[in-house]
């Protein structure tokens, strides 16, 4: 089979590998989309394990079966999460199954820029969903990172009538403010320094949006009464970003950082402000089962819009293109690899 193996983010090769065999607990999916997502890109995290098969967000069919798996069949299709939880130590039963240590030990072979993967018996367990037939393949793709928002956003307690502020306005930024609609959130204000995805907030919901090189807490207040926002969600690892977040935030209001930095990225933290405003920070990683049910039953109703954030779709052999798009993050939202094109 094909795979695109990463060496750097301009050095990406197609190269032949046998098809993975599979356990008699595992099954063979045949990768049909392949999501880049923006941590594909993060060069500092990726190359430190280059050469390697990335690609987590996929949707596929099922290719084989093996002889004790009785809960799918061949030619079912299923999206795959990447990362399972073991769902029985201590974090998962606290509902924190993102820092489980089996969530970071697992994965599926050899990733989802190959044309065929293997799912360990863990994730056959865990991390395997069929699609409905309402949800296309191309959606499937965005299973993994809307699972993720949705999971942040339960954690940051967004609710009915809160001002919601997005800092970014990426992938995760515009599913943030999809997904805050539905909740029915009083207002949802965007930035970005990209004005083509500025022009895309506004097209999927953001009732403001801000130049992000702009006063943002100012323009905040005056858009919202006087006030700043309830819920900032910060999607994007700029540091003047996290500067703008503990100014726009609230009394009583929420931080939510959803973008990782580098680990040796350190920022000064305003603590007299954030006590006495008496401010919530929170963190989210992944998602898990509830977080994956609650994104495909989305997709599945179209109360997500997903199909107008694809703004390019490229073979396996054209896969470069498709990493030096998301790099520049330039005009490009969705970018899907077709492994078998």
């Amino acid at each position: 089979m094909h795979a695109a193996v990463y060496y750097n983010n301009k050095d990406i090769r197609i190269e032949d590998l046998p098809k993975p065999r599979i356990g008699p607990d595992e099954i063979l999916v045949k990768v049909i989309a392949s999501g880049i997502c923006g941590s594909d890109v993060m060069e500092w995290y990726r190359i430190k394990k280059a050469p390697r098969i990335l690609g987590h967000e996929i949707s596929g069919k099922i290719a084989e079966v093996g002889k004790t798996v009785n809960q799918y069949k061949v030619g079912d299709r299923v999206f795959v999460s990447h990362h399972v939880p073991c769902n029985e130590c201590r974090y998962c039963r606290a509902g924190f199954h993102t820092v489980c240590d089996t969530l970071k030990s697992t994965n599926f072979d050899p990733g989802g820029f190959a044309q065929f993967i293997r799912v360990p018996e863990i994730n056959v367990r865990f991390g395997t969903f069929v699609l409905p037939d309402e949800v296309s393949f191309d959606q499937g793709t965005f299973i993994e990172p809307l699972g993720c928002v949705i999971r942040g956003q339960r954690f940051a307690g967004v609710k009915k009538d809160d001002t919601v502020l997005v800092i970014g306005s990426g992938i995760s930024g515009l599913l943030h403010i999809q997904l805050a609609k539905t909740k029915d959130a009083g207002s949802v204000i965007a930035t970005d320094i990209n004005e083509f995805r500025l022009d895309a907030a506004k097209r999927f919901g953001a009732d403001v949006i801000i130049n992000a090189k702009d006063d943002v807490p100012a323009i905040v207040k005056e858009a919202n009464d006087g006030r700043l926002a309830d819920v900032v969600i910060v999607c994007t690892a700029a540091l003047e970003a996290f500067d703008q977040a503990f100014k726009s935030v609230d009394r009583a209001g929420t931080l939510l950082l959803f973008a990782p930095t580098a680990p040796e990225t350190s920022i000064p933290l305003p603590l007299f402000d954030i006590y006495f405003k008496g401010v919530k920070i929170v963190f989210s990683y992944a998602a898990v089962t509830q977080d994956i049910e609650e994104a495909i039953d989305l997709l599945r109703t179209k109360k997500i819009n997903v199909n107008d954030m694809i703004t390019h779709r490229f073979g396996l052999s054209n896969i470069q293109k498709g990493f030096d798009l998301v790099a520049r993050a330039d005009k490009s939202i969705k970018v899907i690899i077709e492994p078998h094109k």
